[in-house]
């Protein structure tokens, strides 16, 4: 019988506007990639949808400064964006595209079921307007003196350095951006607008039932936004780079990049059904199922289009269920302060993971994950995570056990010599630590659960070093045989446990002993532990390959050039 279930992941769609960095690996992708790496190694039906958010004004102004055409240049990081990915190996099911067709023909079906629903209205605003170009001046093409902080170059949406969010009209001393011209007026414009105010009580019955299970930064903060209304938000700009409005009335409309962005999720699930050639259907099977668990990995700063717009324009278009559940991560910032691409203060991830490789930054951003509150990246932080915990509890074991058992068993060890440990309580006390990793990944305590498994990881070192193989050799070559291959055995199962943090390193060590390419016992030994190892080795174990510097040290030479590079900028 066909699995009813189904989770689907979604990771908050990156805006193809410019280089990705740590911040938005560490707070979204890499989270999102070990909970579906954890899910599908437990056999359950997942699925990773994601993909490039494709319009909007900011990338409009830097298409025309690199003098190129909107699509040339959203493609252009769109595939920047999806190398990265594959370089820090995070897997997505499908990665689509907002300027596609088919997302368009998805946002304008639901624009026109919540059309039809009477919760779209049209309101005169103010707006900004460049008196000399004579461009309205939405968002990103206004920047000017932040009323809150003074900061002198707040854009028209957002205050980089407070970080509060802008009425464009209250900006002082404006000034355009196309034209850089100061000879900026207040002007009255029309615009859509969906009424979620219409349907508080709605999203209020659902909301209320997220009280207990959403974590501790994201349901007060939503609660304390909604509890006595919603606010009614702006869905059309007047632009000539987005959707257009599908209404006679709205020429020269194109929709909000905030409307459309989230939609992608649904669209891009349409679009990877059909490229796989599945006979499901995107709503009925997923989006809308009863039995599918929806989870939106984002950033914090996302919370609110995710908790409250997306969920209420799901209700009002009727096409989908809102979220089981929103694991919104704090802040990564770098050496405590906030990454910004547009002032530079950020690593470059693509030269980072080619110098690294990806299992080192990958265990260093997701020991640091700012799932609680926010954290900080720093050099010296990253060598002392991989030199003293990754490096020496996970590489150095592997090291010391299987160039031993290659050197002195080069044919493998025998059945009888490991027998006994399928009922011995080292066995059993893994196995339950084992078990606990995989409850936290079930709640989404990714840290937590990384924690544990570097736990496992020490209580194995301990195991090997307590009985000493080396010494044992020496005068009782069969007592040395049973340690070295039981913790063969149990390194398996470290690799295991680490599969969904740490792809790469997991499959080198697989690749130790063959197991690579086989990935039926890789999932049952995910899903049945030590006992599986002993029932798929009851001849015997081998190591095929000596382990070959699987996690190197960084130098401090490398860190304190990294360092300098840091502080010129």
């Amino acid at each position: 019988m066909a699995q009813k279930s189904k989770t689907l992941i979604t990771s908050a769609l990156p805006y193809a506007n410019g280089p990705l960095h740590f911040g938005h690996l560490t707070g979204v992708y890499l989270p999102a990639d070990v909970f579906y790496r954890h899910l599908k190694l437990k056999g359950e039906n997942v699925a990773h949808i994601s993909g490039s958010d494709e319009h909007g004004v900011a990338i409009m102004l830097n298409a025309q400064k690199a003098k190129r055409s909107y699509k040339e240049y959203v493609d252009e990081w769109h595939k920047d964006h999806k190398d990265l990915f594959d370089s820090f190996q995070v897997h997505f099911d499908f990665f689509g595209q907002t300027s596609a067709p088919y997302h368009a023909e998805e946002t304008i079906k639901w624009f026109e079921k919540i059309h039809k629903k009477g919760l779209v209205e049209t309101q005169d605003s103010p707006q900004l307007q460049c008196q000399d170009c004579h461009n309205h001046l939405p968002d990103r093409f206004v920047q000017g003196e932040c009323y809150s902080c003074n900061y002198p170059e707040a854009r028209g949406d957002e205050c980089p350095n407070c970080g509060i969010i802008i009425d464009s009209v209250r900006l002082i001393n404006p000034v355009c951006q196309i034209c850089k011209s100061k000879n900026v007026k207040e002007v009255i414009v029309t615009q859509y607008y969906l009424k979620l105010s219409k349907c508080h009580q709605q999203y209020r019955q659902w909301f209320d039932t997220k009280r207990d299970s959403w974590r501790k930064t994201v349901w007060p903060y939503v609660d304390s936004l909604t509890k006595e209304s919603l606010q009614d938000r702006a869905i059309s700009r007047d632009l000539d780079w987005g959707i257009d409005v599908p209404l006679a009335e709205a020429k020269g409309k194109k929709f909000y990049v905030w409307f459309d962005a989230p939609i992608g999720y649904v669209s891009n699930t349409k679009e990877w059904l059909k490229k796989i050639g599945s006979s499901e259907d995107y709503l009925k099977d997923w989006w809308a199922n009863p039995d599918t668990k929806t989870y939106h990995f984002i950033g914090k700063d996302n919370i609110i289009f995710h908790c409250i717009i997306f969920p209420v324009m799901g209700m009002a278009s009727g096409e989908i269920l809102p979220p089981f559940d929103v694991p919104a991560n704090q802040y990564l910032n770098l050496k405590g302060k906030q990454f910004s691409k547009s002032s530079g203060w950020y690593v470059d991830a693509k030269q980072a993971v080619s110098q690294f490789g990806s299992s080192a930054l990958r265990y260093y951003l997701l020991s640091i994950l700012p799932e609680g509150s926010d954290s900080s990246f720093t050099w010296e932080g990253f060598q002392a995570r991989v030199n003293g915990e990754l490096a020496n509890n996970i590489g150095n074991l592997v090291n010391r056990c299987l160039k031993f058992l290659k050197k002195n068993w080069p044919e493998g060890i025998g059945y009888e010599s490991y027998a006994s440990g399928a009922g011995e309580e080292w066995a059993r006390e893994v196995d339950r630590e084992f078990t606990q990793i995989k409850e936290s990944l079930d709640q989404v305590e990714i840290r937590r659960a990384l924690e544990q498994a570097m736990l496992l990881g020490q209580r194995i070192n301990t195991y090997f070093s307590d009985c000493a193989p080396w010494a044992q050799f020496k005068t009782d070559q069969q007592a040395a045989a049973a340690t070295i291959s039981k913790t063969a055995l149990q390194i398996l199962l470290i690799a295991s446990a680490l599969s969904p943090f740490l792809p790469e390193l997991s499959r080198q060590i697989f690749t130790l002993y063959g197991l690579q390419d086989d990935e039926k016992f890789l999932q049952d030994l995910y899903q049945g532990g030590m006992k599986v190892l002993f029932s798929h080795f009851k001849d015997s174990i081998k190591v095929y390959q000596e382990p070959q510097a699987l996690v190197p040290k960084i130098e401090d030479a490398l860190i304190a050039q990294l360092e300098a590079e840091l502080a010129q900028k």
